[in-house]
């Protein structure tokens, strides 16, 4: 017999079952200040936040969430700190939300966390007594879950969350005992898919750090290895060639600028769509790189983009992510057949290409001793964070300009052959993931019931 259902009247949610109700997240949290919560502003903490030795309780934030893991990190606050903030404190069964960036991140808080609070980047949930935890992470962090976000957060130029918008979202609501019984089933069939991700991740990591080892190898001791080596004084790059020479970043550029150059972006909000290709200039984020620059984000008009110019893109310059999880991270902006200009969260650089070649320089940034030189900068405060000097006081090996294209000529034919590989590993990950999340939507929007509940 077939099952009953009726239409939810939630486009991403669809048919659920005749017995099953959908409700707004505000109407499934407590009903009092512990229902959400935002996480305190970043200025309530960034003189406060010290390192395991001076301070007891501990700072979450997105790091734990993207890993799955709430050990992870080494931020703390002192008790007196702790007490302060005791309203951002975070407990057990608590539900941890991403808002800002990697937005769509979900966790139940374990049971054997250290005391702590959470940071500016998270949101808190405390659900009442008609919801399961684990059930709201697997619902929240659907594709059911994840549509809603991708509409509600446009709204914000850095893709953010607030509080408004996670009590506004819709999720489907079933009896406790079949939310058990649904929980039970995915915890199950989950662990299989992610056995398999897993090893599909550890095989991309060791490809990536093959790529990295061959590219600091090569950019630091060259091609020929019978040339004279001499010691470079820094201790991040070692022996270099004896002909070559040690920079600092800031002694070979002629542009490092970001979109604040021209003044706040927030001023341009009423200029900003999120369009397709016929609006007048894309903002190129972090994210539209990471996905090789698909049609859709963010767009702005002639007026916000001639307000830009000095931040305007043509492509072929070496970006660099400012903040979080990402900080210290090169990218090479494509080339590209229309108008654009920087987003928030990234430094452009451009060479001067007397001293060194763009594509160069872009190499540079994989290399082992510039990423170990940016992240000791990044990771000296709670959110890892770069200002301008933090990058221009970084120490580059350079050979001559000649040299440079050999070098970038050889990289490029070997990690080109790297790179096919590891795309065909991220494909079957991204066919895996694709799968969990279907399965997922389908058990926690009821268009397949786990039997012993039925």
């Amino acid at each position: 017999m077939a099952e009953q259902m009726k239409e939810s009247g939630i486009q991403w949610i669809g048919a659920i079952p005749y017995n099953w109700n959908v409700e707004r997240i505000k109407h499934i949290i407590q009903n009092n200040d512990n229902g959400i919560k935002v996480g305190p502003f970043g200025s309530a903490l960034t003189n406060e936040v010290v390192s395991s030795d001076e301070g007891k309780y501990k700072v979450y934030g997105q790091s734990n969430l993207i890993r799955k893991d709430f050990s992870y990190g080494d931020n703390y606050v002192s008790e007196q700190n702790y007490k302060r903030l005791i309203n951002y404190e975070v407990l057990p069964n608590d539900i941890a939300v991403s808002m800002m960036g990697t937005i769509g991140k979900c966790s139940v808080v374990p049971g054997n966390i250290e005391p702590g609070i959470m940071d500016s980047h998270l949101i808190k949930i405390r659900l009442s007594q008609k919801m399961l935890p684990r059930y709201f992470e697997y619902a929240y962090e659907s594709d059911m879950g994840y549509s809603q976000l991708l509409i509600n957060s446009k709204g914000s130029i850095m893709n953010g969350l607030n509080s408004t918008i996670v009590k506004g979202l819709y999720i489907p609501v079933p009896e406790i005992i079949e939310q058990q019984a649904i929980v039970d089933f995915l915890d199950k069939e989950c662990a299989q898919i992610d056995s398999i991700a897993a090893d599909l991740e550890k095989q991309i990591a060791l490809l990536q750090q093959y790529k990295k080892s061959l590219i600091t190898e090569t950019i630091t001791k060259g091609l020929d290895k019978s040339v004279p080596m001499k010691d470079s004084g820094i201790e991040w790059i070692g022996e270099i060639p004896e002909h070559w020479k040690v920079y600092r970043i800031k002694n070979v550029l002629n542009i490092l600028t970001d979109y604040t150059a021209n003044g706040s972006f927030k001023d341009l909000a009423d200029n900003v769509e999120y369009l397709d290709f016929e609006s007048y200039a894309r903002v190129i984020r972090l994210t539209d790189l990471r996905v090789n620059m698909q049609n859709y984000g963010i767009y702005v008009d002639e007026h916000a983009y001639n307000y830009l110019q000095k931040s305007a893109l043509l492509g072929g310059e070496t970006l660099i992510a400012n903040v979080g999880a990402y900080a210290g991270l090169f990218c090479e902006m494509p080339t590209i057949q229309y108008k654009a200009t920087l987003g928030p969260n990234m430094y452009m650089m451009i060479t001067d290409p007397k001293l060194l070649l763009q594509h160069y320089f872009y190499l540079l940034g994989q290399s082992q001793s510039v990423c170990d030189q940016l992240q000791i900068k990044a990771t000296a405060s709670a959110q890892p964070k770069l200002n301008k000097m933090d990058v221009k006081s970084v120490y580059i090996a350079i050979p001559p300009v000649y040299e440079q294209y050999k070098i970038s000529e050889f990289l490029d034919s070997k990690i080109s052959v790297i790179d096919e590989t590891i795309d065909v590993k991220y494909q079957q990950l991204e066919a895996i993931r694709q799968h969990k999340k279907s399965l997922i939507y389908e058990y926690v929007t009821g268009k397949k019931r786990v039997k012993e509940v039925r």
